[in-house]
């Protein structure tokens, strides 16, 4: 079963973050496999919260991509740099493909080898090299052994053709030469004499005794050979070690971890068909081939607290969203296939839990319960906004029996701690709960800020509005900040300045000035957002 990811909008609220954690808890409880994320930094709200109840904070999820590990491409294809060139062709052959990748003993990539340059190889060089083991050759010849000095071989070979007379007057013998020869008594002691590395004997021919101690005597490998002369040439070439005929020793590659549509795009600028795999520490994984670029297993998903594509994660359009669970208006989220898509008109997402949690029969344990209450006393400004429902009422006085708390008391002490803008820049201000609306060919952008300290962004009052006037270039209609003060019930309102006629139209204002406060407005989604969608509707 596939690790499930739940999260929350790209800027996580309270109701957002306890959401995740709190369905993960769930999922896992009822027997599947998931864990909680966060797509950007949590609020200091929201660290009280967790802080309080003891909760680990979810760890950041930067996209939802498909990446070449998730990609069903040949796991586990490659070859060993001391594989016999006749393993690996047997290799190509047996797995149809053209190309492998060919490794060190701890895995790290050597090269990519083709069937190609195999065959070229073969045609345009002499093959009088050998670098190999004595256990390939005999693997090779279907051999026998005779004598064993030596595991490794790496010289020239040389065919005994001449008469023997003249071969030992022109053939000076070196310690690594190795000699193939048949019925040659004379050339034999000569090459034993000379105590060259081996010996390939061909035709099934043994050594006579004195040859055979003497072959002990100077310690000179032995191999006999069921094969003719010719036939034994050609199959010892192909006992060489595969990493003696590598020409490229920087092929292109591709990680693990880089992202399926750059690879597509990589492969099409370079014409290659075949590309080892490696992971971060540089060791070989595999071969992914062009053709197997569109069979792969798409991130599985949950999404909690919204359902607009410009609030979720980057790259969602690759994953597999498997259910939603939301209390806000419906956005532009497509799937393929159905899913289980839970929306209720509630103050908090974390109200919808609290009933999911009954209708499965799971206990909610006191964490659990303690993060709960906390995001809809959060996303409800303690029943202050009029997006609270008496669902959410009931579901908070049960989980406030669980964890043993005051509402009052604890909701103050929670937005307490969150309004606080200390040591926060204006970018920070702005973009800690900031949600972007698509309307009418047009895009809304509210941030909302809950502080009893209005007096810290008024003495910085020009600052933000240029900075609104920044963002909304070129991006936005209209920028919005609601500063919303629950003591005084009410938000002060911050604008980019082309905005002010929409503002005043949507709020049926004779006046306005930036930090103006308007009361009786305190929730973006029942009374900041549709009314400035109405109005941007209406205008475009």
């Amino acid at each position: 079963m596939a690790l499930t990811y739940v999260f929350g909008h790209r800027n996580p609220d309270t109701d957002s973050v306890c959401s995740a954690i709190s369905l993960s808890y769930l999922k896992n409880a009822l027997g599947e496999e998931t864990t909680p994320r966060v797509l950007g930094h949590i609020n200091k709200e929201t660290k009280f919260v967790l802080n309080y109840f003891k909760v680990k904070e979810p760890e950041y999820l930067n996209n939802a991509k498909v990446q070449i590990r998730n990609v069903h491409y040949n796991k586990g294809t490659y070859v060993d740099e001391k594989m016999s060139i006749k393993e690996v062709i047997d290799y190509l052959l047996e797995k149809k493909l053209t190309a492998v990748p060919v490794v060190s003993q701890n895995h790290k990539l050597v090269s990519l080898i083709t069937l190609k340059e195999i065959a070229m190889l073969f045609i345009n060089t002499v093959k009088n090299n050998l670098n190999t083991s004595y256990d390939q050759i005999l693997k090779s010849l279907n051999g026998k052994e005779i004598t064993r000095f030596k595991d490794e071989f790496y010289g020239t070979m040389m065919v005994a053709s001449y008469q023997s007379s003249t071969f030992m007057e022109q053939i000076n013998l070196k310690p690594s030469d190795i000699l193939i020869i048949g019925d040659r008594h004379k050339v034999l002691e000569y090459g034993l004499l000379n105590k060259i590395s081996l010996i390939i004997l061909t035709n099934n021919f043994s050594l006579s005794p004195d040859l055979l101690e003497l072959a002990k005597e100077n310690k000179v490998s032995v191999i006999s050979s069921s094969m003719d002369t010719y036939n034994t040439c050609n199959a010892i070439s192909l006992s060489n070690y595969v990493k003696t005929i590598i020409l490229n020793h920087n092929p292109s590659i591709v990680h693990d971890s880089d992202y399926l549509t750059e690879f597509v795009e990589m492969a099409h600028k370079q014409g290659f068909s075949n590309y080892p795999v490696l992971n971060k520490k540089g060791e070989c994984l595999g071969m992914i081939k062009v053709t197997e670029a569109g069979e792969y297993d798409k991130m599985p998903i949950i999404l909690v607290d919204h359902n607009q594509l410009d609030q979720s994660i980057p790259g969602i359009e690759e994953a597999n969203i498997k259910e939603i669970i939301d209390h806000h208006n419906l956005g532009a989220i497509g799937t393929n296939v159905p899913i289980n898509f839970r929306s209720m008109p509630v103050g908090s997402t974390c109200t919808i839990l609290y009933y999911l949690y009954l209708e499965n029969n799971v206990e909610i344990p006191f964490e659990i319960a303690g993060i709960m209450l906390s995001a809809i006393l959060s996303d409800t400004l303690i029943f202050q906004s009029p997006t609270t429902t008496e669902k959410d009422i009931e579901a908070a006085n049960s989980l406030t029996k669980i964890c043993n708390l005051d509402i009052k008391e604890y909701g103050y002490k929670m937005l307490k701690a969150g309004s606080s803008l200390d040591a926060m820049s204006i970018d920070e201000v702005i973009f800690q709960d900031f949600k972007s609306y698509n309307i009418s060919n047009t895009t809304l952008g509210i941030s909302q800020i809950i502080t009893m300290d209005f007096e810290r962004i008024k003495n910085d009052l020009g600052k933000y509005v240029k900075k609104l006037d920044e963002i909304a270039k070129g991006q936005y209609e209209v920028v919005t900040i609601f500063i919303t003060d629950i003591i005084k019930n009410g938000s002060y309102i911050l604008y980019n300045q082309s905005a002010k006629d929409i503002i005043m139209d949507s709020y049926d204002l004779d006046s306005l000035e930036e930090g103006m406060f308007i009361p009786n407005l305190i929730s973006r989604k029942k009374q900041m957002l549709p009314k400035l969608m109405e109005t941007l509707e209406k205008r475009n």
